[in-house]
């Protein structure tokens, strides 16, 4: 029984991973560059927010792909992705993407610890499923605000350099 528990965890984990991946080549590359700042951004908050929520025991993850308190397969994974592709179809009309952020923060805050707990991956221990759903729509809307500023950022470098570029031939 505990052999195939795991791996049954070993599937699960390997299919968190892996699965939303395959999606990654229809989105596009220019959209995966565009967005890969945003999306590494919230990885990175994501990463030490586990390792805050592992040491006040908020949830403990026993990912086989990923031991320790960091389930990178999850952050890597389903999280990395969404977040590509939530900016993709969303960004530049925010209510559209903070809807879809809150819809999709609903099936991450409540089904996915539920499956996630049921499978032995991850339990939350001192943290309550909504506080986990506001934290993530929270997120949502400080990483729209990053991605806005890259945004203008760039646009700003090109301006400048074509404004140099065009002094240059006169």
């Amino acid at each position: 029984m505990g052999k195939n528990k795991n791996n049954i965890k070993i599937a699960f984990s390997l299919a968190t991973l892996i699965l939303p991946w395959l999606t990654v080549p229809f989105m596009g590359k220019r959209s995966f560059f565009r967005f890969l700042p945003v999306a590494s951004f919230v990885n990175l908050i994501i990463s030490v927010f586990s390792l805050f929520c592992y040491r006040k025991k908020w949830w403990v993850t026993k990912n086989p792909l990923s031991p320790g308190p960091i389930d990178f397969t999850y952050i890597l994974g389903p999280y990395f992705v969404a977040t590509l592709w939530i900016f993709k179809l969303t960004f530049g009309n925010f209510p559209k993407y903070l809807i879809t952020n809150m819809v999709l923060d609903l099936i991450n805050a409540f089904p996915f610890p539920y499956i996630g707990n049921k499978v032995g991956i991850v339990k939350f221990i001192k943290m309550k499923n909504s506080t986990w759903y506001f934290i993530c729509v929270f997120l949502a809307i400080i990483i729209y605000g990053f991605q806005y500023v890259v945004e203008k950022s760039i646009k700003i470098a090109d301006s400048v350099k074509n404004s140099e570029l065009s002094s240059n031939k006169n």
